[in-house]
């Protein structure tokens, strides 16, 4: 759980100080969608993003069952589908939140960011910045971004060091297509049940999973 905190507090970081944003975010107008490939030291996912300035969706697979997570900040939920059962569950936008502390906690870290010109990435003309966070016991974290001028972060390699150990993490978007997005994307499809949230614990493999990925 640490490693995934690391990875998006830096996010989270670079948003506020390079003033860009995970998705296209409120206040910005750029509509998009790519394939996303998140690597750790121990294991890589690839998710499908489609994103508007208020809404999201990323299409996933684990252990061969596929989900698709909808976030709506125009309606502040977040709807978890899975299509195999034809079910969703509904979870309003900060339920899942870590409670927050040193490791969370943006005002505990002194953050440097230097802008570094542009490169091309995949095609696509980029602005790279680096940045380095320090936490108030020695620990850093931090790395190189590359944004889109419309302010999405389509590239990112950071590391964090903590007593001496390393983590690196990597995220990259490719076939990052700038282009308005269909509304159904964003809605739940017809003939699927709202699941309840208890229910998750008869889910076996699936229900764990579900669980870890919204901090149940």
């Amino acid at each position: 759980m640490y490693k995934q905190l690391f990875f998006w507090l830096v996010v989270s970081a670079a948003c506020l100080i390079l003033a860009v944003p995970t998705f296209a975010g409120p206040g910005i107008n750029a509509e998009y969608s790519a394939e996303e490939v998140v690597e750790t030291a121990d294991s890589m996912s690839k998710t499908k993003v489609y994103s508007t300035s208020t809404m999201e969706r990323r299409e996933m697979s684990e252990g061969g069952q596929q989900m698709i997570a909808i976030t709506r900040h125009d309606k502040k939920v977040v709807w978890n589908l899975m299509p195999e059962e034809k079910m969703y569950i509904e979870m309003p936008i900060g339920q899942s939140a870590e409670k927050k502390d040193e490791k969370t906690d943006l005002s505990a870290y002194k953050i440097e960011q230097t802008p570094m010109g542009q490169e091309t990435l995949n095609g696509i003309v980029m602005n790279k910045g680096k940045m380095i966070m320090t936490g108030k016991d020695g620990s850093k974290m931090g790395g190189f971004m590359w944004t889109t001028k419309e302010g999405i972060i389509a590239k990112m390699d950071a590391l964090s060091v903590e007593k001496g150990k390393k983590d690196r993490f990597k995220l990259e978007m490719t076939n990052l297509k700038i282009s308005k997005q269909p509304a159904n994307l964003f809605e739940i499809p017809k003939g699927y049940e709202k699941m309840d949230m208890g229910a998750m614990e008869g889910m076996g493999d699936m229900g764990n999973m579900m669980k870890g990925m919204f901090g149940k």
